[in-house]
């Protein structure tokens, strides 16, 4: 089932959060804006009220919350209320696809991953923003769930298991990004945005959806090379 009850309940304070953290919430923003190609169509799947998708240009939403879509669709997005794992969209039908501190509240997160892969089109880049288990926020996040009334539903995972869960679905051509390297209470201003994972809480993966499937398997086993997924 969807784990929507802490989003439905406290609105009001999920939304004030991001007026209490604009640096923390830019920060996040910029790690995101980094990894953003050039698209025509794409899809923030949990896109709650909107806080990402609207900045980023991505039009398009879908969530399990009625009060989050309802104040996403005030903001000029067109949502649709459903779930990852079952998603209402066509095949090939967006070329990007992005996911934001979305995959802890999952019911499945290989069923969901299966379902990006289905609706992006070959090329079409997958963007997935997360605390990572791993991290000093992660760690205190787990620690500290039955005390916050979003994570305690929450399942964490680690970039590496993330990366493990892209492949096994057919994503290739992975980049990092990082932010959020201090004690959220000891940010006084905007923090740096880094290559690479391990050092920043929040994490940025960058995958593609394979060009053509089976073609591109046989091409990595043999040349070890990647997608394109570019940025330019």
């Amino acid at each position: 089932m969807p784990r929507i009850e802490p989003f439905e309940r406290y609105t009001f304070r999920y939304e004030n959060w991001f007026e209490e953290n604009k640096l923390i919430y830019e920060s996040e923003l910029r790690a995101l804006q980094a990894n953003i190609p050039p698209h025509t169509r794409g899809l923030e799947i949990g896109v709650g009220s909107g806080r990402f998708a609207v900045p980023l240009d991505i039009r398009f939403g879908i969530d399990p919350s009625p009060k989050m879509t309802h104040i996403a669709r005030r903001r000029g997005m067109q949502v649709l209320y459903g779930v990852a794992e079952k998603l209402p969209f066509a095949d090939s039908s967006f070329d990007l696809v992005l996911m934001v501190t979305t995959i802890c509240f999952l019911d499945n997160v290989e069923y969901a991953f299966k379902e990006v892969l289905r609706i992006l089109t070959p090329g079409g880049c997958f963007i997935i923003g997360f605390i990572d288990k791993n991290s000093t926020l992660g760690r205190e996040y787990q620690e500290k769930k039955k005390e916050n009334v979003f994570y305690k539903l929450a399942t964490f995972y680690s970039a590496e298991e993330i990366v493990s869960l892209l492949k096994d679905s057919g994503f290739d051509d992975f980049s990092f990004t990082q932010t959020i390297f201090k004690n959220l209470k000891d940010i006084k201003d905007l923090e740096p945005v880094i290559p690479g994972h391990g050092k920043g809480s929040f994490v940025v993966i960058r995958a593609e959806r394979y060009q053509d499937q089976d073609q591109q398997k046989t091409k990595n086993k043999t040349t070890g090379s990647t997608g394109r997924c570019s940025l330019r």
